[in-house]
């Protein structure tokens, strides 16, 4: 299943009544699930959520120069779309917008993202196979 329909399934299930949707495909199987709103009596949370995230280090970490291309999801970052096949793309590679230059998987579906801009890739960001959040980046593009 494509991103574009992920998206789609993911945006009707949080406008609709429905707390939950399975879908099965031929290629794999989703399930989506609705996040109930927390009831008045629920006890407040013991940390503020935003003081688990790791800011000052993200906050120290120097501004790349050029354009930044980030994850679009939570998964794991591939550099090639097999693990004996060349990679995407190398630094110092001219690419153009909408090539493909990894993939991440995630709930064992296999995104191709491709690039938002056209440019020279300057740095790889991130080594085959790790794990990556959503907005960390990935690439650089000058």
């Amino acid at each position: 299943m494509d991103l574009r329909k992920l998206k789609t399934l993911i945006d009707l299930v949080s406008e609709s009544n429905i707390s939950e949707l399975e879908i099965t495909e031929a290629d794999g199987k989703v399930r989506i699930v609705k996040a109930e709103p927390p009831t008045a009596l629920a006890a407040p949370p013991a940390q503020p959520i935003a003081a688990l995230a790791p800011a000052p280090a993200a906050a120290a970490a120097p501004v790349e120069p050029g354009h930044t291309v980030k994850s679009p999801m939570v998964g794991t970052f591939y550099r090639s779309p097999s693990p004996d096949a060349k990679a995407f793309v190398e630094v110092g590679q001219t690419i153009k917008e909408g090539e493909p230059i990894c993939i991440i998987e995630a709930m064992k579906i296999m995104n191709e993202i491709e690039a938002d801009k056209s440019g020279t890739v300057t740095r790889v960001l991130c080594e085959n196979g790790q794990a990556v959040e959503f907005g960390q980046p990935l690439f650089v593009i000058g």
